[in-house]
Protein backbone atom coordinates (compact mmCIF):
# COMPACT_ATOMS: atom_id res chain seq x y z
CA UNK A 1 0.00 0.00 0.00
CA UNK A 2 1.29 3.62 -0.43
CA UNK A 3 1.70 5.41 2.44
CA UNK A 4 1.48 9.38 3.08
CA UNK A 5 5.06 10.49 3.94
CA UNK A 6 7.53 13.43 3.89
CA UNK A 7 10.29 13.01 1.63
CA UNK A 8 13.15 15.59 1.92
CA UNK A 9 17.31 15.84 2.22
CA UNK A 10 20.04 14.18 0.32
CA UNK A 11 22.30 11.34 0.91
CA UNK A 12 22.14 8.02 2.12
CA UNK A 13 17.90 6.93 2.50
CA UNK A 14 16.80 7.32 6.02
CA UNK A 15 13.39 5.95 6.71
CA UNK A 16 11.68 7.37 10.13
CA UNK A 17 8.47 5.39 11.47
CA UNK A 18 6.75 7.35 14.67
CA UNK A 19 4.49 5.95 17.00
CA UNK A 20 0.98 4.93 17.62
CA UNK A 21 -1.22 7.61 17.69
CA UNK A 22 1.20 10.05 16.26
CA UNK A 23 2.27 10.73 12.49
CA UNK A 24 5.19 11.83 10.49
CA UNK A 25 5.23 15.52 11.69
CA UNK A 26 6.40 14.25 15.26
CA UNK A 27 9.90 14.02 13.68
CA UNK A 28 9.95 18.01 12.51
CA UNK A 29 12.39 18.89 15.25
CA UNK A 30 15.01 16.47 13.98
CA UNK A 31 14.48 17.23 9.99
CA UNK A 32 16.56 20.02 9.72
CA UNK A 33 19.84 18.25 11.24
CA UNK A 34 19.47 14.47 9.10
CA UNK A 35 18.22 15.98 5.98
CA UNK A 36 22.03 17.55 5.61
CA UNK A 37 22.83 14.02 5.40
CA UNK A 38 20.10 11.45 4.25
CA UNK A 39 17.26 11.46 1.88
CA UNK A 40 14.77 11.25 4.45
CA UNK A 41 11.52 9.62 4.28
CA UNK A 42 8.96 9.88 7.23
CA UNK A 43 6.09 7.74 6.75
CA UNK A 44 2.52 7.94 8.33
CA UNK A 45 1.70 4.07 9.22
CA UNK A 46 -1.73 2.59 8.05
CA UNK A 47 -4.84 4.25 10.07
CA UNK A 48 -2.66 7.26 11.09
CA UNK A 49 -1.59 10.52 10.02
CA UNK A 50 -2.92 10.72 6.19
CA UNK A 51 -2.32 7.48 5.66
CA UNK A 52 -5.85 5.10 4.99
CA UNK A 53 -5.85 1.82 7.07
CA UNK A 54 -4.92 -1.54 6.60
CA UNK A 55 -7.41 -3.34 3.84
CA UNK A 56 -10.70 -4.67 5.13
CA UNK A 57 -10.53 -7.58 7.33
CA UNK A 58 -6.70 -7.28 8.03
CA UNK A 59 -5.98 -6.62 11.43
CA UNK A 60 -3.82 -3.76 12.75
CA UNK A 61 -0.91 -5.80 14.24
CA UNK A 62 2.46 -5.07 14.46
CA UNK A 63 3.57 -7.79 11.53
CA UNK A 64 1.08 -6.41 9.16
CA UNK A 65 1.98 -2.71 10.02
CA UNK A 66 5.32 -4.15 9.60
CA UNK A 67 3.98 -5.26 5.86
CA UNK A 68 2.84 -2.39 4.86
CA UNK A 69 5.98 -0.60 5.53
CA UNK A 70 7.86 -2.86 3.34
CA UNK A 71 5.21 -2.74 0.86
CA UNK A 72 6.31 1.34 0.77
CA UNK A 73 9.93 0.39 0.61
CA UNK A 74 9.58 -1.98 -2.14
CA UNK A 75 7.33 0.61 -4.20
CA UNK A 76 10.20 3.64 -3.47
CA UNK A 77 12.79 1.35 -4.67
CA UNK A 78 14.45 1.16 -1.66
CA UNK A 79 16.51 -1.22 -0.68
CA UNK A 80 17.92 -1.70 2.20
CA UNK A 81 17.62 2.25 3.79
CA UNK A 82 18.72 2.79 7.28
CA UNK A 83 15.70 3.25 9.73
CA UNK A 84 14.89 5.38 12.94
CA UNK A 85 11.66 4.32 14.88
CA UNK A 86 10.18 5.69 18.19
CA UNK A 87 7.92 3.62 20.26
CA UNK A 88 5.68 1.66 18.07
CA UNK A 89 8.04 2.61 15.53
CA UNK A 90 11.28 1.22 16.48
CA UNK A 91 9.61 -2.05 17.15
CA UNK A 92 8.42 -1.95 13.09
CA UNK A 93 11.92 -1.07 12.31
CA UNK A 94 13.25 -3.66 14.30
CA UNK A 95 10.72 -5.94 12.52
CA UNK A 96 12.24 -5.12 9.68
CA UNK A 97 15.81 -6.07 10.62
CA UNK A 98 15.05 -9.67 11.05
CA UNK A 99 13.21 -9.48 7.70
CA UNK A 100 16.62 -8.29 6.32
CA UNK A 101 15.42 -4.87 4.90
CA UNK A 102 17.02 -2.77 6.83
CA UNK A 103 20.62 -1.51 6.94
CA UNK A 104 20.46 -0.58 10.78
CA UNK A 105 17.98 0.13 13.05
CA UNK A 106 17.66 3.49 15.75
CA UNK A 107 15.00 2.27 18.30
CA UNK A 108 14.01 5.11 20.61
CA UNK A 109 12.18 3.28 23.33
CA UNK A 110 10.87 0.45 21.33
CA UNK A 111 7.88 -1.20 22.07
CA UNK A 112 7.57 -5.17 22.27
CA UNK A 113 10.06 -5.24 24.99
CA UNK A 114 7.57 -5.07 28.09
CA UNK A 115 6.36 -8.05 30.66
CA UNK A 116 3.31 -8.32 31.30
CA UNK A 117 2.43 -5.82 34.13
CA UNK A 118 4.32 -3.43 32.29
CA UNK A 119 2.24 -3.82 29.09
CA UNK A 120 -1.03 -3.55 31.33
CA UNK A 121 0.35 -0.28 32.37
CA UNK A 122 1.05 1.11 28.80
CA UNK A 123 -2.30 0.06 27.28
CA UNK A 124 -4.07 1.34 30.27
CA UNK A 125 -2.00 5.25 29.87
CA UNK A 126 -2.38 5.24 26.32
CA UNK A 127 -6.11 3.93 26.52
CA UNK A 128 -6.48 7.07 28.55
CA UNK A 129 -4.93 9.02 26.26
CA UNK A 130 -6.48 8.26 23.56
CA UNK A 131 -9.89 8.53 25.48
CA UNK A 132 -9.28 12.18 26.50
CA UNK A 133 -7.77 13.40 22.94
CA UNK A 134 -11.15 12.16 21.54
CA UNK A 135 -13.42 14.14 24.01
CA UNK A 136 -11.05 17.53 23.44
CA UNK A 137 -9.48 17.13 19.54
CA UNK A 138 -12.31 19.94 18.39
CA UNK A 139 -10.58 23.01 20.85
CA UNK A 140 -6.90 21.08 19.79
CA UNK A 141 -5.93 24.61 18.44
CA UNK A 142 -6.72 26.67 21.96
CA UNK A 143 -5.38 23.84 24.10
CA UNK A 144 -1.78 23.63 22.55
CA UNK A 145 -1.10 27.21 22.62
CA UNK A 146 -0.08 27.95 26.32
CA UNK A 147 2.89 26.00 27.59
CA UNK A 148 0.45 24.83 30.58
CA UNK A 149 -1.93 23.40 28.41
CA UNK A 150 0.96 21.75 26.54
CA UNK A 151 2.03 20.53 30.12
CA UNK A 152 -0.87 19.51 30.81
CA UNK A 153 -1.78 17.09 27.46
CA UNK A 154 1.63 15.61 26.89
CA UNK A 155 3.39 15.14 30.30
CA UNK A 156 3.06 11.18 29.74
CA UNK A 157 5.30 11.03 26.79
CA UNK A 158 7.55 14.28 27.03
CA UNK A 159 10.04 15.28 30.06
CA UNK A 160 9.54 18.80 28.84
CA UNK A 161 6.11 19.07 27.30
CA UNK A 162 5.83 22.99 27.47
CA UNK A 163 8.94 23.51 25.30
CA UNK A 164 6.42 21.83 21.95
CA UNK A 165 5.88 24.32 19.22
CA UNK A 166 2.28 25.10 19.36
CA UNK A 167 1.65 23.57 15.89
CA UNK A 168 3.44 20.69 16.54
CA UNK A 169 1.84 20.18 19.69
CA UNK A 170 -2.26 20.91 17.92
CA UNK A 171 -1.03 18.31 15.01
CA UNK A 172 -0.23 15.35 17.46
CA UNK A 173 -3.63 16.19 19.51
CA UNK A 174 -5.76 15.98 16.19
CA UNK A 175 -3.63 12.89 14.87
CA UNK A 176 -4.13 10.89 18.04
CA UNK A 177 -7.74 12.04 18.57
CA UNK A 178 -8.54 11.29 14.78
CA UNK A 179 -7.14 7.79 14.43
CA UNK A 180 -9.95 5.59 14.56
CA UNK A 181 -7.90 2.46 14.49
CA UNK A 182 -5.90 3.63 17.21
CA UNK A 183 -7.83 0.79 19.95
CA UNK A 184 -7.21 -1.72 17.61
CA UNK A 185 -3.51 -1.31 17.39
CA UNK A 186 -3.14 -0.84 20.83
CA UNK A 187 -4.94 -4.15 22.01
CA UNK A 188 -2.59 -5.73 18.93
CA UNK A 189 0.52 -4.45 20.43
CA UNK A 190 0.26 -4.62 24.01
CA UNK A 191 -1.06 -8.18 23.52
CA UNK A 192 2.54 -9.68 22.41
CA UNK A 193 5.96 -8.73 22.64
CA UNK A 194 8.97 -8.16 20.39
CA UNK A 195 9.92 -12.14 18.80
CA UNK A 196 13.21 -13.10 16.58
CA UNK A 197 15.32 -10.47 17.57
CA UNK A 198 18.33 -12.81 18.13
CA UNK A 199 17.66 -13.03 14.08
CA UNK A 200 19.10 -9.54 13.79
CA UNK A 201 21.96 -9.23 11.83
CA UNK A 202 22.38 -5.59 11.71
CA UNK A 203 23.81 -2.36 13.70
CA UNK A 204 20.85 -1.80 16.12
CA UNK A 205 21.11 1.26 18.72
CA UNK A 206 18.73 1.14 21.28
CA UNK A 207 17.94 4.56 22.95
CA UNK A 208 15.68 5.41 26.14
CA UNK A 209 15.12 8.34 27.75
CA UNK A 210 15.72 8.40 31.23
CA UNK A 211 12.68 10.30 31.91
CA UNK A 212 10.28 8.04 30.09
CA UNK A 213 6.72 7.76 31.94
CA UNK A 214 5.04 5.20 29.83
CA UNK A 215 7.78 2.41 28.72
CA UNK A 216 10.01 2.24 31.48
CA UNK A 217 13.96 2.71 30.90
CA UNK A 218 14.69 -0.67 32.60
CA UNK A 219 13.03 -2.08 29.31
CA UNK A 220 16.46 -1.15 27.22
CA UNK A 221 18.82 -3.15 28.52
CA UNK A 222 16.44 -6.65 27.61
CA UNK A 223 16.40 -5.11 23.94
CA UNK A 224 20.42 -4.93 24.58
CA UNK A 225 20.69 -8.48 25.39
CA UNK A 226 18.74 -9.58 23.19
CA UNK A 227 19.82 -8.34 19.94
CA UNK A 228 23.17 -9.56 18.69
CA UNK A 229 25.93 -6.36 19.26
CA UNK A 230 23.21 -3.61 20.13
CA UNK A 231 24.05 -0.88 21.85
CA UNK A 232 22.06 0.83 24.47
CA UNK A 233 22.24 4.88 24.72
CA UNK A 234 20.44 7.08 27.75
CA UNK A 235 19.01 10.16 26.82
CA UNK A 236 19.60 12.29 29.10
CA UNK A 237 16.54 13.91 30.57
CA UNK A 238 14.38 12.88 27.62
CA UNK A 239 10.71 10.98 27.88
CA UNK A 240 9.28 9.10 25.91
CA UNK A 241 9.17 10.95 22.57
CA UNK A 242 13.10 12.20 22.80
CA UNK A 243 12.48 14.40 19.64
CA UNK A 244 10.06 16.70 21.11
CA UNK A 245 12.47 17.21 24.28
CA UNK A 246 16.32 16.89 22.90
CA UNK A 247 16.67 17.14 19.10
CA UNK A 248 19.80 17.79 18.74
CA UNK A 249 21.07 14.73 20.84
CA UNK A 250 18.09 12.78 18.73
CA UNK A 251 19.67 13.35 15.96
CA UNK A 252 23.60 13.15 16.83
CA UNK A 253 22.11 9.49 18.20
CA UNK A 254 21.06 8.69 14.72
CA UNK A 255 23.88 10.61 12.17
CA UNK A 256 25.95 8.41 14.91
CA UNK A 257 25.03 5.06 13.39
CA UNK A 258 25.06 6.17 9.74
CA UNK A 259 28.42 7.63 10.26
CA UNK A 260 29.79 4.62 11.63
CA UNK A 261 28.78 2.66 8.54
Amino acid sequence: MELNHHRGGAGEPLVLIHGIGSSWQAWLPVLPALQTRHDVIAVDLPGFGASPPLASGIPSTVSALTDAVESSLDAAELDRPRVAGNSLGGWIGLELARRGRVRSVVGLSPGGGWNSREAAYARAALAATYAGARRVRSYASALTRTGVGRAAIFSLVSSRPWRIAPDEARVALEAIGGADTFMETLDHSTSTHAEGLGEIDVPVTIAWGSRDRLLLPRQGPRFERAIPGARLRVLAGAGHVPMWDDPELVSRVILDVSAGG
